[in-house]
Order: C-alpha cells, then structure tokens, then sequence
C-alpha cells in the first residue's frame, strides 16, 4: 500500500470512528479530499485507492488536473471547488467544476448560474458562512443566510445543496463542536425550506471530530491524505 493509500484509510477510519461515537452512520459523512498544489500523479493514486471527490483552491489548476483525468479517460470522479473565487475565474468553474462551495453573493452565483453550459446538469452549490466574523474571511453571516439562499434557489443553472463554512481555530473542543452547531442549525433549517439542500461542508483535519458531531456530511482534508502543501507553485 502506498503512502496516500495508507493515508486515505486512516482518514477514513477516523471518519467512521467519529460517526460511530455520535450515533451516525459512517456513509452519512462523506470525505473530500483537498488536492490543492499536489500534482496530478498524487491525485491518480488517490482515485487508485477509491478516492472520487477532490477539492481545488486555485482555479486554473484545479482545471487543469480536471483536462488531464478527462484525457486519460478516467471517469466518475467529483471535482469541487473550494477556494475564493474571482468574477474574472467565474465561467471556468461554471464550465469544468462539478460543485463550488464558496459563494457568497448574488452576482458570483448570477454569473456561474449563466455561465453554465446547457449541456451539463446544473452547477452544485454551497453558501459559504462567516461563522466566525473574522474579517480576513469570504463568507457572509448567518443573518443574511435567507436572503441570499431565497435568490440562489431561484437561479436555473446552478441548484443548492447546503452550506460551507471555514471556522476561526479554537483550542478547544467544546468550543469547536459549539461553532459547528451553529452552523449545524442553519443547515437543518434551510433543509426544510429548499429539498436540494443536503450538504454541510464542515470541518477539517483539526476540527474533523467536532464537526461530525455536530451534524457535517462532508470533511474537507488535505495534509493528512497527501502531505504537506507546496505553495511554491502558486
């Protein structure tokens, strides 16, 4: 077994182990692995291992591994992106990406929602939330959630499916499980309102356990899968 392989069973025994702990399924938490600045050659052995779902930040990048596994004929797999995105890298992500977690305004989801070929099902996504009002952050808060929600719902190339949220990091774990619920609220109140709606992005290496305790359907992991980032390339 290689080192990703190695890697990507115990990210998913941890997944498991933390679902099991709070009365969940193991299936009901999905996993996203966070592929950004690792090349192709680390993702292929991560889709030899089972792996389907990867996460992107940078846009171009994220295209191009997206090119090069449709080139090898290699299908099935979800591509989602998961970094700030510009007005100006809009219809890239329209065109090639499968889902987006990151909106948080109306004019982003007005132009992936119109940039969004006819051939293709719609666009997947996610509100990203501000949960922590840090002011470094994309994200909108959560007083604006209904708002934005009601006019992304309404737009016919893009459906939503949930909400993305990026916490501030404490150094506790209650505090991060309290956090998570408010996020978990939220997300269980908008699924009563639009059918679609059935993802929590929610939670990474050092918040994984909080975040499924809390309700996550989705762990975004990176490091822990394939290693330390190279932010030379970017």
């Amino acid at each position: 077994m290689n080192d990703i392989a190695h890697n990507l069973a115990q990210v998913r025994d941890k997944i498991s182990a933390a679902a099991l702990r709070c009365g969940r399924a193991s299936e009901d938490v999905a996993l996203l692995a966070v592929s950004k600045t690792k090349p192709a050659s680390a993702v292929a052995e991560a889709i030899d291992a089972g792996q389907r779902a990867f996460g992107e930040n940078y846009v171009q990048e994220g295209v191009d591994k997206i090119r090069h596994f449709q080139d090898q004929g290699v299908t099935g797999l979800q591509w989602h992106f998961i970094g700030p995105l510009q007005s100006n890298k809009s219809r890239l992500v329209a065109e090639h990406f499968d889902w987006c977690h990151t909106v948080d305004r109306l004019r982003i989801a007005s132009r992936l929602s119109d940039q969004r070929p006819a051939g293709m099902p719609p666009l997947n996504i996610l509100i990203q939330i501000n949960i922590s009002d840090e002011e470094s952050k994309s994200g909108i808060p959560l007083a604006e959630l209904d708002l934005l929600a009601a006019q992304v719902a309404g737009l016919p190339g893009v459906c939503l499916r949930g909400l993305m949220a990026i916490p501030a990091p404490v150094s506790t774990y209650e505090r991060q499980f309290a956090v998570a619920r408010q996020m978990a609220v939220a997300f269980d109140a908008l699924k009563l309102r639009y059918p679609t709606v059935d993802t929590l992005s929610l939670g990474m290496s050092d918040d994984m356990e909080a975040a499924i305790a809390a309700g996550s359907t989705l762990v975004r992991i990176g490091t822990a899968i394939f290693g330390a980032r190279d932010y030379t390339k970017n």
